[in-house]
C-alpha cells in the first residue's frame, strides 16, 4: 500500500487547503453586497450548473439505480443546514475564527464513526488528537466569552430574549455547522453513497442547497443583493468556479487515486491559511488565544487523520 504522496500531489493539496482557507475571506467580503444565506444558495446553484455540464461532457449517468436517492436527499438537507449556519455565522464572527471552528469537523467524524461505522475503531493517537482539538476550541471560545467584544444582540422572542455577543453567536453557528459537516461525512460512509460516484454525491448537495437556501433567505427576510462591485463579483465567482466546482472535483479525484488517510492529514493546513488570510486581507487581530487555538486544532486534525503505522 502506498505510504507517501508524491511532491506534485502534496503541492496540489497545499494549494487546495490555501484556497479553502481563503474562502472565508471571500464569503466575508461577498456578505457586504449579497445576503449570507442567499449567497450560499446562489453559490450552490451556479456550481450545480457547472457540475451538470461537466457530467454531461464526461457522459456520466444521472439516474442509474444505485439506491442513492434518499441518502442523497438527506445529505443535501444536511449540506443546506451547514451552509445556512456557516454563512450566517461568518457575518457575526471573524473569518479567521470561522476557519478554526469549521475544521473541527474531522473530530466529529471520528466520534460518529465509533457510533455508526463498526469497522472503524478509534486509536490512541486519535484520542489524543480529539483532546488536543477540544482544548483548542475551549481556548477559542474563551475569547468570545470573556474577551473584549461587547456588542450584544438578542436571541429569541422579545419577552424572553437572551443577550449574547455577536462573536459568540457566530462561533456557535460555525461549530454547529462543523458538527453537521461531520454528520454528512459519516452518512456518506455508512450509506449507499459510499459506492456512488463522487460527482453525483456532490450534485445532490449542490442542487438541494441551491433550491433550499434561496427559499430560506426569503423566509428570513434577507435584503438579497444590495450591492455589486468588481470585488464582490470576483469573490463570489471565486467561491462558485474555483472552490465549489474545481477544487471539489480535484479533491475527489485525489481521494480516488491516493490513500484517503494520507490525503486527509493535509486538512490541518486549512485553518492555518484561513487565519493568515483573515489577518492579512481583512486586518483581523492575531490574538494570543487565536494562535493557541490554531496550534491545538491544527495538531488535533493531523493526529486524527494520521494514518496507522503498520
Amino acid at each position: 500500500m502506498q505510504q507517501r504522496l508524491s511532491l506534485t500531489v502534496s503541492l496540489i493539496l497545499i494549494l487546495l487547503c490555501a484556497s479553502w482557507g481563503l474562502q472565508y475571506v471571500a464569503v466575508k467580503i461577498t456578505n457586504t453586497g449579497i445576503s449570507p444565506v442567499l449567497q450560499g444558495g446562489l453559490r450552490s446553484a451556479f456550481a450545480a450548473v457547472l457540475l451538470f455540464l461537466w457530467m454531461l461532457y464526461k457522459k456520466e449517468p444521472f439516474f442509474e439505480k444505485d439506491n442513492s436517492f434518499w441518502p442523497g436527499v438527506c445529505l443535501g438537507l444536511l449540506f443546506s443546514a451547514e451552509f445556512i449556519l456557516v454563512y450566517l455565522g461568518i457575518s457575526y464572527t471573524n473569518a479567521s475564527r470561522a476557519s478554526i471552528f469549521l475544521y473541527t469537523s474531522p473530530f466529529f467524524v471520528a466520534i460518529g464513526a465509533q457510533l455508526f461505522l463498526p469497522n472503524e475503531k478509534i486509536r490512541l493517537i486519535q484520542i489524543i488528537g480529539l483532546v488536543c482539538a477540544f482544548f483548542g476550541v475551549v481556548v477559542a471560545f474563551s475569547e468570545s466569552l470573556f474577551g473584549v467584544s461587547t456588542e450584544i444582540i438578542l436571541v429569541g422572542v422579545e419577552s424572553i430574549g437572551i443577550g449574547i455577543s455577536k462573536m459568540l453567536l457566530g462561533d456557535l453557528m460555525i461549530l454547529i455547522g462543523a458538527v453537521i459537516w461531520g454528520a454528512s461525512t459519516v452518512l456518506i460512509k455508512a450509506s449507499s453513497l459510499a459506492k456512488t460516484r463522487p460527482s453525483k454525491t456532490l450534485l445532490y448537495q449542490l442542487v438541494i442547497s441551491g433550491i433550499l437556501l434561496p427559499l430560506t433567505s426569503v423566509i428570513l427576510g434577507e435584503e438579497g443583493i444590495t450591492k455589486l462591485s468588481p470585488l464582490i463579483i470576483t469573490t463570489f465567482l471565486y467561491q462558485v468556479i474555483w472552490v465549489a466546482f474545481i477544487t471539489f472535483l480535484i479533491w475527489f479525484w485525489l481521494i480516488r487515486h491516493n490513500p484517503a488517510s494520507l490525503i486527509a492529514s493535509f486538512t490541518f493546513l486549512t485553518p492555518v491559511f484561513g487565519v493568515l488570510a483573515g489577518v492579512l486581507l481583512l486586518g483581523e487581530a492575531m490574538t494570543f488565544q487565536l494562535v493557541v487555538a490554531l496550534v491545538l486544532v491544527g495538531i488535533g486534525i493531523y493526529l486524527v487523520n494520521r494514518p496507522a503505522v503498520r
